[in-house]
């Protein structure tokens, strides 16, 4: 899957807000090393530099074309190139921080106790992930990748429900950890624009299927998925979409 910086970026603002409240649970005062997995641009990352300016702050991606856009603002941060579900730090992260990420990797029930072990003492696992796919915006999606010529194609790429019940993170991570902190929150986004959901979900979760698509048949696609969209999130009376999306949090202390 071939990333596009510009498009993510879109909508900077509202997929910055879950990182912050992220950031601001994130009880640790002098990491040596804090590590961002899954840093795309990496704005976030600057952001968790700047709280810690003594820290050696890492950046890990696995797209080429993200870690450029990341590199192109200077900072001392450090940028590497690697699939977050087999990086292995050189020494302990204080910090190890993931921002809607982890919802592209699959089994779970190794990857996080993995993660677990790559924190040192005292540090903190901390991460977000979209907890949306019951929503509208991914029942459609899965919905128009059934009904059409391409079927065959995109119905495997689907995913339909990669992230798991909030409970069972916990089940994961409270044998390992000696403080665990879960919560979900539901975020009502205030959007501008013609159908800035599609916008939104061109970003990200509907970017693999796009992907895998033939010209014409992406055009078929996107428009059939535009007009059901359209319909499940009209214009309100001043002209904004609003766009619920939920996310689930969890911090782990060690």
């Amino acid at each position: 899957m071939v990333w596009d910086p510009k498009l993510y970026s879109t909508f900077a603002t509202p997929r910055l807000r879950p990182a912050l409240d992220l950031m601001g649970q994130i009880a640790v005062e002098n990491p040596a090393r804090v590590a961002d997995l899954g840093c795309g641009t990496g704005n976030v990352t600057q952001i968790l530099a700047q709280r810690w300016p003594q820290a050696q702050t890492m950046g890990i991606d696995s797209s080429a074309e993200m870690l450029a856009a990341a590199a192109q603002t200077p900072s001392a941060i450090t940028w590497v190139q690697a699939d977050a579900a087999t990086w292995t730090p050189a020494e302990k992260a204080d910090v190890l921080f993931s921002n809607a990420a982890l919802q592209w990797l699959g089994g779970h029930d190794q990857l996080f106790p993995r993660l677990a072990g790559l924190v040192a003492p005292g540090g903190v696992l901390a991460l977000q992930m979209p907890h949306n796919h019951y929503a509208a915006s991914h029942t459609i999606m899965a919905e128009t990748a059934a009904s059409g010529p391409w079927a065959e194609t995109l119905v495997p790429l689907a995913r339909r429900f990669p992230v798991s019940d909030v409970t069972v993170y916990h089940d994961l991570l409270a044998p390992l950890a000696s403080q665990v902190d879960l919560w979900e929150t539901e975020y009502l986004h205030v959007l501008d624009g013609d159908n800035p959901v599609v916008r939104w979900t061109m970003g990200t979760a509907l970017r693999p299927l796009l992907d895998a698509m033939p010209d014409p048949w992406r055009a078929q696609f996107l428009a059939e998925y535009s007009k059901r969209i359209a319909a499940a999130y009209p214009r309100r009376a001043d002209g904004k979409t609003l766009f619920a999306f939920r996310r689930i949090f969890m911090v782990a202390r060690f």
